[in-house]
């Protein structure tokens, strides 16, 4: 468990690797695709040619003998970059360089399996938490993956900690916090910005539950009447999951309908209803008991004394009183709010106690906001969260001061030690940051196409147009382009300009001049995915430093939460208070 016990000193040796690598390789991440001809990139920052670039990394990274081959050249270099030039000239020494600085590489997380070990502590398997619910039914094999692994480890801190409150902060559509409440029987809190979030989370939770419901009533109803049973409809609408990286562009994911018609079935049917049994005794023994609305036997209304009548009217009162009070959802509460380091929870939350505090894929300065809340609020007893869209973080020290906000704190850098050096990564880079190594090395992620259209776009606008400077975005026009020269229209005309002063095969000229140095982006944007881990494992780093730097927290780590081929942003930030120690 080293990763997990690194002190202060060790994450700042760390992040000063890192820094060190980046220092000398940022500017390669920093570069804008959309420059790439107008600039010639390539030529200012690589010296070698694009075959050795994709060559290199599509080897395995197995650069050993390599490394020990160049090994008098080593002098010259730095990272591979020719320390008289600052070109890159030994592709194989920058990939080595890269992997080193990430971080399975400094060895700067621990896994999933070891935090759980860690919160169990003295106590033995058998005293694990229930069986998991699988949640594959209810959403897409990507947000199923997450919400199953995160909410296990929620539940095993809230059980560490000793308390049954939850907060899930940016917590959109509510399957998280569904499936905390749900599975767990947590109270948990949803909050998020968006109004039109909370809504569509209460009414999925709604249904949820409602499926819940049913399965309790199938289960019933083949135990008194085997010959027939009921099964009720729940449905999640579909939903898009979509990446807004700047250049991986992964399909989005859509999420899986439920759909349980409802239907008598004759005892000839009764045979699929046995395959079906298992499935249901799992749903209803590992949903939490007080989740479960127990349904009595009917019995006809007429048939009821006047005192158990009296009885459920009463009983039902009592249930309107407390939906009224608690909210119709129960275990789960949606909140619309904006929140920040400064907000008074007890106020947003008035039935507050003390609670955790989450977040999955809380998008930029949130993540951020996120930790500063778990710091400042004593009501907060641990921390996890995961956060993603680093392009959106704003930095504090930009040069040009166009990120940074007017009166909330920046998301980056957040720890006193990288604060104290005025460290600045570049939107380009966080952009960079974004991007999925693991994806990219299987074949998947970036759209070449796309990314050479707008470029040489951008070199017909500086050729025959003044304003391609222009803040004016062009947006999504490639999905609907035909060819390059309906691509270059659409987007003249996005940009409000004249395109009839280009003939056709003016336009058509461009793309053929350019062509054959495709091979020089693809390459080019390559080396950003391998930065990616680098620039991702700073900021997280930094993160990590500001918790280690808080006198009262006694615990925090890096953990690898996701599988990195079905979430790319798989590590969370993990921090229990000092009366919360962690076992040993």
């Amino acid at each position: 468990m080293k990763s997990s016990r690194c002190s202060l000193t060790d994450v700042q040796r760390q992040i000063d690797e890192v820094k060190r690598f980046l220092s000398v390789t940022l500017a390669i991440a920093n570069a804008h695709t959309v420059e790439f001809y107008t600039h010639d990139v390539w030529k200012r920052f690589v010296a070698v040619s694009p075959q050795e670039v994709l060559s290199a990394v599509s080897s395995g990274r197995d650069q050993q003998g390599e490394a020990q081959h160049r090994a008098p050249e080593r002098s010259r270099t730095t990272f591979g970059f020719c320390v008289v030039s600052n070109r890159l000239v030994d592709v194989r020494e920058l990939l080595q360089a890269a992997k080193a600085q990430s971080l399975p590489g400094l060895g700067a997380c621990m896994s999933r399996d070891e935090l759980l070990r860690s919160l169990r502590g003295s106590e033995s398997e058998s005293a694990e938490i229930a069986n998991e619910l699988e949640p594959d039914e209810f959403m897409n094999a990507k947000k199923s993956h997450e919400v199953q692994c995160m909410s296990k480890v929620v539940a095993h801190l809230a059980r560490h900690c000793g308390v049954k409150q939850v907060i899930d902060v940016g917590s959109g559509k509510g399957y998280l916090s569904s499936f905390l409440s749900l599975q767990y029987g947590l109270q948990v809190f949803g909050i998020d910005s968006s109004s039109t979030n909370t809504h569509g989370a209460q009414e999925r939770n709604r249904k949820l539950k409602k499926f819940s419901r049913a399965y309790q009533k199938h289960a019933w109803t083949k135990r008194e009447a085997p010959s027939s049973f009921l099964e009720a409809t729940a449905e999640v609408k579909p939903e898009l999951n979509q990446d807004r990286d700047a250049l991986a562009g992964s399909e989005p994911q859509q999420e899986e309908r439920v759909s349980v018609n409802a239907s008598p079935v004759s005892p000839a049917g009764e045979t699929q209803s046995e395959l079906n049994s298992g499935a249901e005794e799992l749903f209803l023994s590992a949903l939490s008991a007080d989740v479960i609305q127990p349904s009595s036997p009917r019995v006809p209304p007429g048939q009821l004394s006047a005192e158990e009548r009296e009885r459920r009217k009463r009983e039902n009162l009592e249930k309107k009183a407390r939906a009224r009070g608690e909210g119709a959802d129960g275990l789960f509460s949606p909140l619309t709010s904006y929140v920040t380091a400064e907000t008074e929870l007890r106020e947003l939350i008035t039935e507050l106690e003390e609670a955790i505090m989450v977040g999955l894929h809380t998008c930029g300065d949130l993540a951020a906001s996120t930790l500063r809340m778990f710091v400042a609020k004593p009501e907060l007893s641990a921390v996890c969260g995961v956060g993603c869209c680093y392009h959106l973080l704003s930095e504090d020290f930009n040069p040009d001061g166009q990120e940074k906000p007017s009166q909330a704190a920046c998301g980056f850098p957040l720890s006193q030690y990288l604060r104290d050096q005025s460290w600045f990564c570049g939107r380009n880079a966080r952009m960079s940051a974004c991007l999925a190594l693991e994806r990219v090395s299987l074949g998947q992620g970036i759209q070449m196409e796309s990314l050479f259209y707008r470029a040489v776009l951008h070199v017909i606008l500086r050729d025959h147009y003044s304003s391609y400077k222009s803040e004016k975005r062009v947006g999504n026009v490639y999905s609907k382009a035909k060819s390059f020269v309906d691509y270059v229209r659409r987007a003249l005309r996005r940009l409000e300009l004249d395109d009839s002063k280009l003939c056709d095969s003016d336009i058509q000229s461009y793309h053929d001049a350019y062509v054959s140095r495709m091979d020089e982006m693809h390459a080019f944007n390559m080396l950003k995915v391998t930065l990616a881990p680098c620039i991702e494992g700073l900021i997280l780093l930094d993160r990590l430093c500001y918790l280690k730097e808080q006198e009262d927290v006694c615990f925090s780590a890096l953990v690898q939460l996701f599988d990195p081929l079905l979430s790319p942003r798989c590590y969370a930030i993990v921090g229990l208070k000092s009366h919360t120690k962690l076992k040993s």
